[in-house]
């Protein structure tokens, strides 16, 4: 149903819902809250503090110019609450000013306290007049332009009485395990009476969404291998005598992946393969391994890293280990004329292995006798990204690999189009990394160490969750620390590296700290995947609440490659219980695959995967909260339904539907 066949919705208020990515009714029923005011727990602002997220019924008294900033536009309301004053500030949202005057308002937001100065940051907000007064618990969604809370709820009201809501799974399976109403799940994740009732509708809305995707790939893996074309005359003998240039004894766990690769290699049907495994484990190795038995048998193959930085990395490790190969690199911050000489190299077919990032993607880039493809950190890169370097080649191997661990229990489900192999084996030859939570009083004592670690010639990575400071001073900034450190360590050499730095930019200021150009690199997470510097040996995670914890130990992964003792310090922002529950796994756990079995237990099925998706794959269900055995139960239900040889065509239209979606999704 078109968006405009509702009520209140007009051509100009169509556009406003577009931008929320809602461009039919449908969308509007999965337009999931964000948040749910519950209008009796109304507080003192007086009483809360610093960080606190509150809703409270104030006066606007004024309103101050906006003000237009170098980076940002902040818009700020004076109000009082029961005789005390406090301000409401908006950072990049200049419209607030259009719909504030002065007037009683309910504010929804994070507080602030700056040196007994109160605020609160980017609330949302409510006029509280005699015509609109809300009552009970009422859904927060999020905006964008000029719609506002009253419209979308409205809309979004409507929608749910005019839109047909069926559910995919089966009748017989809906009857078996007498599943509640797909359509009062939906009213009640919209209007819940209470919080059982939210709990539930939830749980019954991801069951449908995982229900439909895991019957996805069932249905694409079940019709999608294809009949080998490659012909790999490499044999065993010469795979073993190529792994003993590493110069160490491959683990049980590399030598079973490697074994997986060459019976994939010389089985009738291409192989699609995920390779994963914790940090260290090898991973590289055995796609080395793999790239040699395509380049052994006469075929070019293809390694794909995600950033230049591990491009240029990758580069020279392919040229260290195939010195008899001609090995080609392509990537972004290239000339265009040394673009230009790879690109005919490689249609010549003059290039064995060529290395690089998403430029070896673009459109007029031929490699004509491709067959083997290594994608490197996978989780960076989506399906569509991923088939479109396999087109390049006819019957093209595909082996992905990841270094973020996923639970063993959710890799059948999450990668449900791929065979997985799973390194399991304890990093060898690699140091223990002790793991500290840092209090603020031992900050200062943390600072002098690193000063002395840098005297005696070691390194350290200091890394945030953001870029620039936006003053809600509840996240440190990696600008704003950059700056901050070189004042408090000025006998220390600082480099900064964040996204927002070209590429070429990035390689070169990782360059020049590997060569020891500087002590120390103030980052964000561009550096969690892949970086090594062998004697980088301390890692201080600022705000480290904020991060997932496999993201954690990614980070802490990038130390304790060398001789040398490493250490990783987390700051916390935060005082809460949880917070400092789930950084404590991590101090006494060095198990990737536990932690992440542990993030996955005390977060849930919606903030594990709401976090690391982007994209309709699993964003269809971000903001809901759900357990997981929701997804096992998914699985469970879509088992049943293909034992029972249901030949349903609503579901395969479904599933497909939802596969077709996932072309789309970047992870992480």
């Amino acid at each position: 149903m078109k968006l405009s066949a509702l009520r209140n919705v007009g051509e100009k208020r169509e556009k406003e819902f577009n931008k929320l990515g809602v461009y039919e009714a449908e969308d509007l029923v999965k337009l999931y809250p964000r948040a749910y005011l519950d209008m009796t727990s109304r507080i003192s602002i007086r009483s809360v503090y610093h960080n606190d997220v509150v809703l409270v019924a104030c006066e606007v008294t004024r309103l101050a110019p906006v003000h237009f900033g170098s980076s940002r536009k902040v818009v700020r309301a004076f109000c009082t609450q029961d005789g005390f004053a406090f301000t409401a500030i908006w950072f990049n949202q200049p419209y607030v000013a259009q719909k504030l005057k002065a007037g009683e308002y309910l504010f929804y937001g994070r507080v602030q306290n700056k040196f007994g100065q109160v605020s609160i940051v980017n609330p949302t907000f409510e006029p509280l007049d005699k015509n609109y007064r809300l009552k009970g618990v009422v859904p927060v969604y999020s905006l964008k332009g000029r719609l506002n809370q009253k419209t979308v709820r409205d809309a979004v009201k409507e929608a749910l009485q005019k839109v047909d809501i069926d559910s995919v799974i089966p009748y017989p399976i809906i009857k078996k395990y007498n599943l509640p109403s797909l359509a009062k799940a939906y009213f009640e994740v919209h209007n819940p009476p209470d919080e059982k009732a939210l709990a539930l509708a939830s749980e019954r809305i991801a069951l449908e969404e995982y229900f439909v995707l895991i019957s996805a790939f069932k249905i694409i893996k079940g019709g999608k291998e294809e009949a080998r074309l490659n012909k790999y005359r490499v044999n065993a003998s010469e795979v073993k005598e190529f792994a003993a240039r590493f110069g160490f004894e491959f683990t049980d766990g590399q030598k079973h992946a490697v074994n997986d690769i060459y019976e994939n290699l010389h089985a009738p049907t291409r192989m699609n393969r995920l390779l994963q495994g914790d940090v260290g484990s090898g991973k590289t190795a055995v796609a080395l391994c793999g790239i040699f038995m395509a380049v052994k048998s006469g075929y070019t193959a293809a390694y794909l890293s995600p950033t230049e930085v591990l491009a240029a990395q990758n580069y020279k490790l392919l040229q260290r280990y195939f010195p008899e190969y001609r090995v080609g690199y392509l990537a972004g911050g290239m000339t265009a004329k040394e673009k230009r000489e790879m690109k005919d190299r490689l249609k010549r077919g003059e290039i064995d292995i060529v290395c690089g990032t998403h430029a070896i993607l673009q459109g007029d880039v031929e490699i004509p006798s491709l067959s083997f493809i290594v994608c490197d950190e996978q989780h960076r890169f989506g399906v569509a990204q991923r088939s479109a370097l396999a087109e390049k080649g006819e019957g093209v191997d595909m082996l992905v690999m990841s270094a973020t661990p996923i639970p063993r229990t959710l890799s059948l489900i999450f990668y449900g189009d791929l065979d997985v192999t799973t390194i399991a084996d304890k990093p060898k030859a690699r140091q223990e990394i002790s793991t500290s939570i840092i209090p603020e009083s031992k900050y200062g004592d943390m600072l002098e160490y690193i000063r002395e670690q840098a005297q005696a010639g070691r390194q350290a990575y200091f890394v945030c969750a953001k870029i620039e400071d936006d003053e809600e001073n509840s996240i440190v900034s990696v600008t704003e620390l950059f700056e901050e450190l070189k004042g408090r360590l000025p006998t220390v050499r600082f480099g900064l590296l964040h996204g927002r730095m070209k590429e070429k930019e990035k390689a070169e200021i990782m360059t020049a700290f590997k060569d020891g150009q500087f002590d120390c690199l103030v980052s964000t997470t561009v550096i969690e995947v892949g970086v090594d510097v062998p004697n980088a040996t301390t890692m201080i995670v600022y705000n480290a609440e904020r991060f997932g914890l496999s993201q954690l130990h990614q980070l802490r992964g990038r130390v304790g490659r060398g001789a040398e003792k490493s250490y990783c310090f987390l700051l916390i922002g935060s005082e809460s219980e949880s917070a400092r529950e789930r950084l404590l796994t991590l101090k006494n756990e060095t198990d990737g695959f536990k932690i992440a079995e542990k993030d996955l237990e005390m977060r849930g099925g919606g903030d594990f995967f709401g976090t690391r998706q982007s994209g309709k794959m699993l964003g269809d269900i971000k903001n809901l909260h759900y357990p997981m055995q929701v997804v096992f139960a998914a699985k469970r239900l879509s088992d049943d339904t293909f034992e029972g040889r249901l030949d349903d065509e609503a579901l395969r239209e479904a599933a497909l539907k939802k596969y077709d979606s996932l072309k789309d999704v970047v992870l992480n």
